[in-house]
């Protein structure tokens, strides 16, 4: 199947991306894709990493890959991502975690434009990182 028309956009003039996120995306999509914030929940409910920022962030990144493959999309259809983590202690687990999937996630360094906030809490106060999604298919 064919991604969307999903161009990295880059710009001279503008501060150059602080880490593995592009300034923006142009695309032209034919089906827009919302995934919910996804947390470390496992399929049984059950929560995975307490107290660890980087397994949590690989498993809301799962899950967030179960949803879009069940919408027939996958990650080289993600355009972008919002990522809330709790507290600036947990900046560095989330970006570790992201780094030990996102070579295999984006192979080319195409990533999704990503604005990452730091939060007081999530619903639960065991949750360290939640992740949202837009994808967009053809």
């Amino acid at each position: 199947m064919a991604g969307p028309d999903r161009t990295v956009i880059t710009s001279s003039q503008a501060p150059q991306p602080l880490g593995a996120y592009s300034l923006g995306i142009s695309v032209s999509p034919g089906k827009l894709i919302y995934v919910a914030g996804q947390v470390s929940m496992d399929s049984n409910g059950n929560l995975v990493g307490k107290g660890d920022a980087a397994a949590q962030t690989r498993q809301a990144l799962e899950n967030i890959g179960h949803v879009l493959a069940g919408a027939g999309a996958g990650f080289s259809d993600v355009v972008e991502f919002t990522t809330y983590v709790v507290g600036r202690s947990s900046v560095q687990g989330y970006l570790q975690g992201r780094g030990e999937v996102y070579p295999d996630m984006y192979p080319d360094g195409d990533f999704p434009a990503n604005t990452l906030l730091v939060v007081a809490g999530l619903v639960n106060e065991d949750l360290l990182v939640e992740i949202k999604a837009v994808a967009a298919l053809p």
